[in-house]
């Protein structure tokens, strides 16, 4: 195989691959580190989306209550502040993972999270402190998007190190789950709740019940993920001293591997992030505040469509081992933005029925599970290990925590302003076209990619 310098940050597909030196991991190691990699990042995505989830509440404790739109509002840009802060979480955790270790940085994003996430639970209301409250919830976001920026990259890398070449869209794709999961948990928890202290009470005091709980959640996956290794192609490549010593600047100071993070942002994630967004999140406010949905049957809804599609997380992800990553999570963002307009057209013909309005949040989480399934196996793929970690978390959160994450903002601002239900959901579509047609054309289908072969090459 022909030397390629480390500057330009290759990762070339190969056929054939020496065994030697190389560490195979057994199926019974390999799903101890899905489960442990998986739950962990599942709470995290729950601790995040606590928040999103109970918006409406939230904004009504901390923020004045003369102006709800406005309230609501501002808890969503609130909201947002942690999905804008993911890229900076990612360049700091990214740097650990790839120079002290994968394990060790996704230890350090759980505690962080589980902290900020136990205070919410705690923090006194508008009416307690003024406007230290909304300040306070404001930075406890900011910490929360760090933690999240540093976690996903980790957890996937680490994954996809472990995994066999032939399954590694397989196996990545459970990773993909947590994030829908953590979402359905979220869900789950807060519909418990209310269902048993009372709506009032829940309204009152009970809100706090769903951040607390993330205390006992954190000190258990804190407990099974202490006790995993390395993943063997970051001990073999730190025995060796291929490490970079300067992962942010081999990152982003080099210009080929500047171009794949922008083909992966434009081409991949941005699309997937407006997506994934607008199929869960968005189609629950769609419901609760546009359609005036009762609170309980929107949470049901949106969690039994979550829970009929996480099935195809693993099915696309698979899926794509088999045909490739490209084709299916381009036609995902294609599926969403020829879709969107008539599905949220029929959630309003049929706002009174609870089955129906299921069925068609099912569709959207569909074409979730069509962009993200495969997308992580990807990620790992562009980019090489001694940098992976930071490279793969740069686009990853700027396209999920930028374009997605201020995705309930920007449509809830268009639709009040132009008093159209619909008129947000042009944001999304016009995001899910640029991937399609910057994907379509520049993104390269590496789904044939050895991880190991890269540790053959000299430092």
């Amino acid at each position: 195989m022909a030397q390629t310098s480390p500057q330009t940050f290759d990762v070339t597909p190969t056929t054939q691959a020496p065994a030697a030196g190389r560490e195979v991991v057994s199926s019974s190691t390999l799903w101890k580190v899905i489960f442990a990699s998986a739950g962990g990042t599942m709470i995290e995505w729950y601790d995040f989306y606590i928040f999103g989830s109970l918006a409406a509440i939230i904004s009504t404790h901390f923020f004045p209550k003369d102006n709800p739109t406005a309230s609501f509002l501002l808890t969503l840009g609130t909201f947002a502040t942690g999905f804008v802060v993911r890229p900076f979480g990612a360049l700091v955790f990214g740097r650990i993972g790839d120079i002290v270790g994968r394990k060790y940085a996704f230890l350090v994003t759980l505690l962080l999270m589980g902290g900020a996430t136990a205070l919410i639970g705690f923090l006194p209301t508008y009416d307690k402190i003024g406007l230290l409250a909304p300040i306070a919830l404001v930075l406890i976001r900011l910490v929360q998007g760090l933690a999240l920026g540093g976690e996903y990259g980790g957890a996937a890398v680490y994954v996809a190190e472990h995994s066999p070449d032939e399954k590694r869209g397989f196996y990545t794709s459970f990773i993909q789950i947590t994030a829908t999961l953590g979402l359905f948990v979220s869900l789950a928890v807060i519909l418990s709740t209310r269902l048993i202290v009372g709506e009032e009470a829940f309204k009152d005091w009970g809100w706090r019940i769903p951040f607390l709980l993330s205390v006992i959640l954190v000190v258990v996956s804190f407990y099974v993920r202490s006790r995993l290794k390395e993943s063997p192609i970051f001990s073999k490549l730190k025995a060796e001293g291929k490490t970079s010593t300067a992962p942010i600047k081999d990152s982003l100071g080099n210009k080929r591997n500047w171009k794949v993070i922008l083909v992966a942002l434009f081409g991949a994630t941005a699309g997937q992030g407006v997506v994934w967004y607008t199929g869960q999140f968005y189609a629950l406010y769609f419901l609760q505040n546009t359609l005036k949905v009762p609170f309980i049957t929107a949470t049901i809804v949106i969690a039994s469509a979550l829970a009929l599609g996480m099935p195809f997380f693993v099915f696309f992800g698979a899926l794509s081992d088999r045909i490739g990553r490209k084709k299916i999570m381009l036609a995902g963002n294609l599926c969403g933005a020829i879709g969107f307009f008539p599905v949220f057209w029929a959630m309003k013909q049929n706002a009174d029925n609870p089955v129906v309005l299921t069925a068609l949040v099912f569709v959207l989480v569909l074409f979730v599970t069509m962009v993200y399934g495969p997308i992580a196996a990807y990620l790992v793929e562009a980019f090489p290990a001694k940098v992976r970690y930071t490279s793969l978390s740069i686009p990853y959160h700027v396209g999920n925590g930028v374009f997605g994450g201020l995705l309930p903002l920007i449509a809830s601002s268009v639709t009040v302003a132009t008093g159209n239900i619909y008129a947000g959901l042009l944001y999304p579509i016009a995001v899910a076209l640029i991937t399609v047609v910057v994907g379509g054309i520049f993104l390269k289908e590496r789904s044939d990619v050895r991880l190991w072969d890269e540790l053959d090459r000299p430092a």
